[in-house]
C-alpha cells in the first residue's frame, strides 16, 4: 500500500516537471518511501517516551543529537521492526538514561566528557560520513565537508556539556554522542549487516 502511494506521489511529480529524469525520480521516490516510513515510527517513539515518562527529554535528545548523526552519518537497520527497536533504544534509552545518571563526584563528569571527545574524533577520522549501499555519498567534496562539520558539531557539543549547568543536558551529550560515534564504526556495521556505501562504490569501480 505504501509502495503504491510513494509512486504515484513520484509519478504525479514527474508529470508536473518533465524535466525529472529516471535518476532523479529514484530519489525523490526514495525521499517519499522515507516520509511516508518515518511518520509512523515518530508515533512510537512519542509513546515509548510517554511510557518512559521522559516525553520532554525525548525531544531535546533529538534536538542536541540529530546535527551530529546528520553529518556523521550511522548505521540503517534493514526491516521496521529492527530500525523501530534500535532508534527507541538510541533516542529513548539515551533521555532516559541521561535523567537517572549522576557523575559523583563532578570530576567523573569531565573525565567522561573527555573519553568521548576523543573517541569521537577517531571515529570520525576513520569513519565519517558514514554512508551506506542504499544512500552513498559519493562525491569527495561533499564528503569532506560532512567530515569537517561532524568534527566541528561534536566539538562544540562537548563544550556546551563542560559548561552548562544542567545535568541533563551534559549527560544527553555525554551518552548520545558516545552512541552515535559507536554507530558509524565497523562494529556496528558489522553486526548490523550494512557496508558502507562509498567503499563498496569504490570497489566496484577498481
Amino acid at each position: 500500500m505504501v509502495d503504491k502511494i510513494c509512486d504515484f506521489i513520484t509519478n504525479k511529480i514527474r508529470k508536473e516537471m518533465p524535466e525529472v529524469d529516471d535518476e532523479r525520480a529514484e530519489v525523490i521516490n526514495y525521499g517519499v518511501h522515507l516520509l511516508f516510513g518515518e511518520m509512523p515510527k515518530i508515533f512510537i517513539f512519542i509513546l515509548v517516551s510517554i511510557l518512559l515518562g521522559v516525553l520532554k527529554e525525548f525531544f531535546l535528545t533529538l534536538l542536541i543529537i540529530m546535527p551530529y548523526r546528520a553529518v556523521s552519518g550511522g548505521v540503517h537497520l534493514k526491516t521496521h521492526i529492527g530500525c523501530i527497536l534500535a532508534t527507541s533504544i538510541f533516542y529513548c534509552g539515551t533521555a532516559y538514561l541521561s535523567t537517572i545518571v549522576e557523575f559523583n563526584p563532578i570530576y567523573l563528569k569531565y573525565i567522561a566528557i573527555l573519553l568521548v571527545w576523543i573517541f569521537g574524533m577517531i571515529m570520525i577520522s576513520l569513519y565519517a560520513p558514514a554512508d551506506t549501499e542504499n544512500v552513498p555519498i559519493l562525491r569527495k567534496k561533499d564528503r569532506k565537508i560532512k567530515k569537517i562539520l561532524s568534527y566541528i558539531i561534536l566539538t562544540i557539543e562537548i563544550i556546551i556539556a563542560l559548561f552548562i549547568n544542567s545535568n541533563l543536558v551534559s549527560n544527553i551529550i555525554i551518552f548520545g554522542t558516545l552512541a552515535q560515534s559507536i554507530m558509524i564504526s565497523r562494529f556496528a556495521y558489522k553486526i548490523t549487516n550494512n557496508k558502507y556505501g562509498y567503499e563498496e562504490y569504490l570497489k566496484g569501480n577498481i
